[in-house]
């Protein structure tokens, strides 16, 4: 077929189940122009240099072609992920301030018994069931949990996100399928929403430290100032959408992935000082963020003997480059003890990921337990129904039956 039908092909949802023989034609193509007027790129080489280019722009708002959905998000303004530098770094320096090294080296690690403690009060909830659902019962409440009590989110309150990020994420799909101005709308209007009641929540605490993230927000300033209302706000949606909805897939895709790979599986279980290394591998081989769809030029530039004008939409294949041959010997080989492991699951240079330390935290975790707790599970569906979602792709659900809890 011709490539500049790929970026159709790719987030029909047809392929979402397997996308990677869609990922090796892009290769072969290069650059691969579409028929929009968009530039896909997937191989690893360069999209590890355009991730760490100047030129290359995550603001929408500097394409050259009108956005159908422009105007969309006006009531509130753009996250730091959004943004370039110096705003970018301005912005993700204060938030990091409360987040990592080196105001607050012992955040991630020092959650380390309560992340244990709530896998394993999510485990002791399948006692009964023979069949039970890893997103449903597992995958998604557990990072959702995380983010909350990092944040400082009231236990109770807690169930209302789904909603939220359900209709935030289902906003950023490139997809044909659906009104892209409605779905963007809905995913606005849930932005808006989760942003109040996290502001508010901010507000509460100013004055009244206690300990958390939001708390930080409004009551520690840097070198850098602090944090405005409306930037914490923005903030912590981010926070919490990026840190809940890729940890869901991260752990879904995994445990898809080691119960269609037996043998990884009982090694896993035997040697389970191997499981950081694994994670680093599913985030290779399945990473949950397929793509960054909103990279733009801010002049024109050079990809692999192809020009690509100033303000064109550019299109990074994360999954596709992780899967290039000449990066990674035996690409479409998973192999839980591979070395020599620079992916791209978390992206790279200046907007990788910021919460990849806790991911790869909750994710260690819960699939050493799920493992030491389930005997002998077994996949019910295979491929299993996947979310709509060709960026963030991941299971809807993954049924298993199981032996012992």
């Amino acid at each position: 077929m011709a490539a500049d039908t790929l970026f159709q092909r790719i987030t029909d949802y047809a392929h979402r189940a397997d996308p990677y023989p869609l990922y090796a034609e892009l290769r072969e193509n290069g650059v691969a122009r579409q028929d929009d007027g968009s530039y896909l790129v997937g191989t690893y080489h360069e999209i590890a240099a355009l991730l760490h280019d100047p030129r290359i722009s995550s603001d929408r708002r500097h394409r050259t072609a009108p956005d159908e959905t422009a105007g969309a998000e006006e009531q509130l303004p753009p996250s730091f992920i959004g943004l370039d530098d110096p705003e970018h770094h301005r912005l993700r320096g204060l938030a990091m301030r409360s987040f990592g090294p080196p105001h607050t080296p012992d955040r991630i690690d020092g959650m380390h018994e309560e992340i244990t403690r709530i896998v394993q009060d999510l485990i002791a909830g399948f006692q009964g069931k023979e069949r039970i659902d890893v997103v449903d019962d597992f995958a998604y409440p557990l990072p959702v949990t995380v983010i909350c009590r990092l944040l400082g989110v009231p236990t109770e309150d807690e169930p209302r996100f789904r909603l939220w990020s359900d209709a935030i994420v289902a906003g950023f799909d490139p997809t044909p399928e659906e009104d892209p101005v409605e779905r963007q709308r809905a995913g606005t209007e849930a932005r808006k929403a989760m942003a109040l009641y996290l502001g508010e929540l901010a507000e509460r605490r100013r004055g009244h430290p206690s300990g958390d993230m939001l708390s930080a927000f409004v009551n520690d300033a840097g070198p850098g100032g602090q944090l405005t209302p409306l930037e914490t706000m923005t903030t912590a949606v981010l926070l919490l959408i990026a840190g809940h909805e890729t940890t869901v897939n991260l752990i879904t895709n995994g445990m898809l992935t080691l119960l269609r790979h037996p043998e990884a599986l009982e090694r896993l279980r035997g040697e389970p000082a191997l499981m950081p290394r694994a994670v680093e591998e599913l985030l290779r081989f399945e990473p949950p963020v397929q793509m960054l769809p909103q990279r733009t030029p801010l002049a024109d530039i050079e990809v692999a003997g192809i020009t690509v004008p100033r303000g064109s939409p550019l299109i990074l294949m994360l999954a596709s480059g992780n899967r290039d041959p000449r990066r990674f010997s035996d690409p479409d080989r998973f192999d839980p003890a591979r070395e020599d492991n620079q992916h791209l699951g978390f992206g790279s240079g200046v907007h990788s990921c910021f919460g990849a330390p806790l991911a790869r935290l909750e994710t260690q975790i819960a699939l050493h337990e799920l493992l030491r707790h389930l005997d002998t599970p077994r996949l019910v569906e295979d491929p299993p129904e996947y979310r709509r979602s060709p960026v963030l792709r991941g299971p809807r659900h993954l049924f298993i039956e199981r032996g012992g809890v």
